[in-house]
């Protein structure tokens, strides 16, 4: 089940591309989203989202990929690191959730899932980062609309939306 809005974030520490562990912050907002190497959703996503963290620097912004890399060697700890490397760094952590047990916890059902947190580690947003992957001047418009409420401590207008992309690739 997926958390809802309203409901308190599931905390995590999980290591980064280079072991470095990542920790879910009190006292100020996250966005906190499922991601991977191989989904073309995640993918087509991935320059928006980067894009808002770049934009928002007075929140925290956690890239996490959950999927079972025996079965998908593309999002591997090894394939994540390659990847961040090859884009120049990235201005959000990259974390392994290799037990599964935080997308577990939120109920993470596809790549991408975004979560918005507020400062009190409530989930404020839950869904697709804006309305159409292929279109990108859509600017991850729902992401940016629940940030800037939250920001301004209101409740996003569109709290949430369905998640769309391909499914988290749980362990069998």
């Amino acid at each position: 089940m997926t958390l809802a809005v309203g409901q308190e974030a599931a905390d995590f520490t999980l290591p980064d591309t280079y072991g470095r562990g990542h920790s879910l912050p009190k006292g100020r907002p996250a966005v906190v989203v499922f991601t991977c190497n191989h989904c073309p959703y995640a993918l087509a996503w991935h320059d928006r989202i980067v894009d808002v963290a770049r934009d928002y620097e007075d929140v925290s912004f956690f890239a996490i990929n959950p999927n079972d890399a025996e079965r998908y060697p593309a999002d591997s700890a090894e394939a994540m690191r390659e990847r961040v490397e090859r884009d120049g760094g990235w201005p959000l952590p990259y974390l392994r959730d290799e037990s599964q047990e935080v997308a577990r916890a939120y109920g993470a059902r596809t790549t991408p899932h975004v979560f918005v947190v507020d400062a009190e580690r409530t989930v404020r947003y839950a869904g697709a980062p804006d309305a159409d992957y292929r279109d990108p001047g859509q600017n991850a418009a729902w992401l940016r609309a629940a940030l800037d409420a939250v920001l301004a401590g209101e409740d996003p207008e569109r709290a949430e939306t369905e998640p769309v992309g391909c499914s988290v690739k749980w362990r069998q």
